[in-house]
C-alpha cells in the first residue's frame, strides 16, 4: 500500500533526511555553525576555551560591528508596496477617475460615477497598497524585518511564516447590527532556519518546492488540548510525550529544563495537492511522533507562505551562506592577540615574584608600603622574573588585523561614519560609493517583502470574504468594501518602490528640496508633500492649514477678477454716439474729428 504525504511516518522520514542533509553542511553542520555564529556575534567569543580565569581574555568585536553595520543599511530605507493586476490598463483619465472615488468614499458618500471593471480592480489594487502599510502597522513589520535581517545575517537565511488566526478579532461585523462579528486575521512569525526543511534542497525558489516543513517545539499540555479540539483518538493523545533532546532545534541546549515546560516537537507540512487539470492548492498538516495533530485541511490558499531572504546565496542550494561562518579565523586571531599582548603588558609592569621562605618572617602580599623582614641577604630572599622582550610590531599587527578585517567586510571608516565632517556632499558620495556593493543584498531584502506581499495578498482574497479594508491615505482613515472572490482569478504583481534611508540621505532629499523650491520649481504644497518623514511637527496639519489659507486667498482673487471682468465688459460695451450725445455742444465738434478708436477711448474713460 502506497503510504500518504500526510501520513506521520512519512513526515517523520523527510524530516530526518532533512536533518542529515543539514548536519553535513559546512565543517560544522548547519545547527552547531549557526550556535557559534550566535555565540561571536552576541560576544561570547571564548566559549569552550580550557584558559582559566587568572588573566583576562579579551574581546574585540568585529563581527558584531560589522553585522550591525550591514543590518542597518540594508534595512534602512523605507519601502512602500504597489499592487497592480497583470493585464489591466491604467491610463492617465482613470487615474483621475479613481482618485475622485477614492476621495468620494473617504467622505463617506454611496453615490457617484460608476467606474468599469478595470477602474474598480485598479481602484482595489491601489488600496491594497495602503492596506498593506495598515497590516504591516499591526503586526509589527518593521521588527520582523530586522529579525529576518539578523537570521539570514548569522545563519545565512532568514523566513517569515504568515498564516491565518481565525481567532483573531477584527471588529468588523457582517452586518448593520453587528450582530455577526467577522473573526480571523493574518498573522506573521520569524523562524529560524534551523526549524524549517524543504523538500528540494537543491531548488532555490520556494514557490517550486514539493513541500516544506516546519519543526516547533511546543508544551506537550497544548499539543494534547489541540488534539482533543480536533477530535483526535485518545490514544493517539496519550502518545504525545516530552522530547529531552534538540539538538537539532535552533538556540542553545538547555539540558536541565524545568518539567513544567516539557515540550514536543511538533511537524506541519505543507504541500501541494493537485486536481486532474493540473491546478494545485496547498494543504497542510500537523504531526507530532507517530500521533496526527490535526488532519489535513485546505489552507485556500496558491501559494505557500514562506518568504526566504539569503543573506549569500549557494550555487545548487536552498539555504543560504553566513558571512559570519567566515569572519569568526580572523576574530580568532584578533582576539589571541590582544589577549597576548594584554598578558605582556602586565607580566612586564607586574613581573613574577619569586621568595626564599627560609629568609622571611612573614607573608608577602606585594601590597606598595609593605615592609618585609629579610635574614640575610636581600638579593637572594626575593627576585623578579623578567618578561622576555615584546616587540612593539605586534601592536601593529593587531591594529592591521582589525583595520583589513573591517575593510574587507566593506565595513570602512566612510561606510562607518569614521571621518571628519569638513565637507558634507564629499562625505555623501564616499559614503554611498562604500555602501554600493550592499546594493546586491538590498535587492534580496526587497524582493523578499515582495514575497511576503504577494503572499499577504493570496490570503487577503482567498480568506477576507467580504470584509471593509480599513484604509491610511491622505484623506485620512476610512473603510472600503472588499470582496476577494472577485479577484481571485487575476495574476496580481508586486512593486517595492524604496525611499530615504538614513541621515544622509535625509539631509541630501532636503537639500533638493530647497534648491527646487528656491528655483521656484515646486511650490509650498509639493515642497512639504515630500519632506521626509518627522522632520516638520505636525506636517498634515500644516499641510490642511495651507490648503485652507490658499483657498480662501483664490476665492478673494477669483471675486476680484470677476469684478474687473465686469468692469471691462461695461467699458467695452459702452457707445460711442451715446456718450457723444451727453457733451457740451463746444466738445461734440472735437469728439466728431477723432478715429473710431479714438472715440471708443473716450468713451470707456468717461463712463467710469
Amino acid at each position: 500500500m502506497e503510504e500518504k504525504w500526510f501520513d506521520p511516518k512519512v513526515i517523520e522520514k523527510e524530516y530526518r533526511e532533512g536533518v542529515t542533509y543539514k548536519e553535513g553542511m559546512t565543517e560544522r553542520g548547519l545547527y552547531k555553525q549557526a550556535q557559534m555564529n550566535e555565540r561571536f556575534f552576541c560576544g561570547d567569543q571564548w566559549h569552550g576555551v580550557q584558559c582559566g580565569n587568572e588573566r583576562p581574555l579579551v574581546r574585540h568585536n568585529v563581527i558584531k560591528r560589522i553585522g550591525d553595520y550591514k543590518i542597518a543599511v540594508v534595512g534602512a530605507a523605507s519601502v512602500t508596496v504597489n499592487y497592480s493586476a497583470d493585464g489591466i490598463p491604467l491610463t492617465a483619465g482613470e487615474k483621475d477617475r479613481i482618485a475622485d472615488e477614492r476621495q468620494r468614499l473617504s467622505d463617506g458618500e454611496t453615490t457617484g460615477e460608476e467606474l468599469s471593471d478595470g477602474e474598480r480592480i485598479n481602484l482595489i489594487m491601489g488600496a491594497m497598497g495602503d492596506y498593506f502599510r495598515v497590516s504591516a502597522e499591526r503586526m509589527k513589520f518593521d521588527d520582523k524585518k530586522t529579525a529576518v535581517l539578523r537570521n539570514a545575517y548569522l545563519t545565512g537565511t532568514g523566513v517569515l511564516y504568515t498564516y491565518w488566526d481565525e481567532s483573531l478579532q477584527t471588529g468588523l461585523y457582517a452586518d448593520e447590527g453587528h450582530t455577526a462579528p467577522i473573526k480571523g486575521d493574518i498573522r506573521c512569525e520569524v523562524l529560524d532556519i534551523e526549524n524549517v526543511y524543504f523538500g528540494d534542497v537543491g531548488l532555490d525558489d520556494v514557490q517550486r518546492q514539493p513541500y516544506i516543513l516546519l519543526a516547533r517545539r511546543q508544551r506537550v499540555d497544548d499539543i494534547k488540548r489541540r488534539m482533543r479540539r480536533n477530535r483526535r483518538p485518545q490514544d493517539e493523545i496519550d502518545s504525545i510525550k516530552a522530547e529531552d533532546s534538540f539538538q537539532y532545534d535552533a538556540g542553545e541546549n538547555v539540558d536541565n529544563e524545568p518539567e513544567s515546560t516539557k515540550k514536543a516537537i511538533v511537524l506541519t507540512k505543507l504541500y501541494k495537492e493537485y486536481d486532474e487539470n493540473g491546478d494545485w492548492k496547498i494543504m497542510a498538516v500537523e504531526v507530532c511522533g507517530k500521533a496526527t495533530v490535526r488532519r489535513p485541511w485546505d489552507t485556500l490558499l496558491r501559494l505557500y507562505p514562506i518568504a526566504k531572504m539569503n543573506w549569500e546565496s549557494r550555487r545548487g542550494c536552498v539555504y543560504g551562506d553566513s558571512e559570519v561562518t567566515h569572519l569568526i579565523p580572523n576574530q580568532i586571531a584578533i582576539n589571541r592577540a590582544l589577549t597576548a599582548s594584554v598578558w605582556a603588558v602586565m607580566a612586564e609592569g607586574m613581573p613574577i615574584m619569586m621568595v626564599n621562605r627560609d629568609n622571611l618572617s612573614g607573608e608577602i602580599t606585594n601590597d606598595p608600603g609593605q615592609i618585609v623582614s629579610v635574614y640575610g641577604s636581600l638579593d637572594d630572599t626575593i627576585k623578579y622574573v623578567a618578561p622576555p622582550n615584546f616587540s612593539p610590531q605586534f601592536d601593529n599587527l593587531i591594529n592591521g588585523l582589525i583595520t583589513n578585517t573591517l575593510m574587507q567586510s566593506g565595513a570602512n571608516d566612510a561606510a562607518l561614519g569614521n571621518m571628519r565632517p569638513d565637507n558634507t556632499s564629499a562625505i555623501v558620495a564616499v559614503r554611498e560609493a562604500a555602501t554600493m556593493p550592499m546594493q546586491i543584498v538590498q535587492n534580496r531584502f526587497y524582493s523578499f517583502i515582495e514575497d511576503v506581499a504577494r503572499i499577504w495578498a493570496e490570503f487577503w482574497i482567498s480568506l477576507y470574504g467580504k470584509r471593509s479594508l480599513r484604509i491610511v491615505d491622505k484623506n485620512g482613515e476610512w473603510y472600503l468594501p472588499f470582496d476577494g472572490a472577485q479577484y481571485r482569478n487575476l495574476l496580481i504583481s508586486t512593486k517595492v518602490d524604496v525611499g530615504a534611508s538614513g541621515i544622509w540621505s535625509e539631509a541630501q532629499s532636503i537639500q533638493t528640496l530647497d534648491n527646487l523650491f528656491a528655483a521656484k520649481i515646486i511650490d509650498v504644497q509639493q515642497y512639504l508633500e515630500r519632506m521626509p518623514r518627522g522632520v516638520v511637527p505636525d506636517l498634515n496639519g500644516l499641510l490642511r492649514d495651507y490648503k485652507e489659507r490658499a483657498a480662501q486667498q483664490q476665492a478673494i482673487a477669483e471675486q476680484q477678477a470677476a469684478k474687473q471682468a465686469t468692469e471691462q465688459t461695461a467699458m467695452q460695451q459702452a457707445d460711442p454716439m451715446a456718450v457723444a450725445q451727453q457733451l457740451p455742444e463746444e466738445y461734440r465738434q472735437a469728439f466728431a474729428q477723432m478715429t473710431p478708436e479714438e472715440q471708443a477711448e473716450v468713451a470707456r474713460t468717461l463712463s467710469m
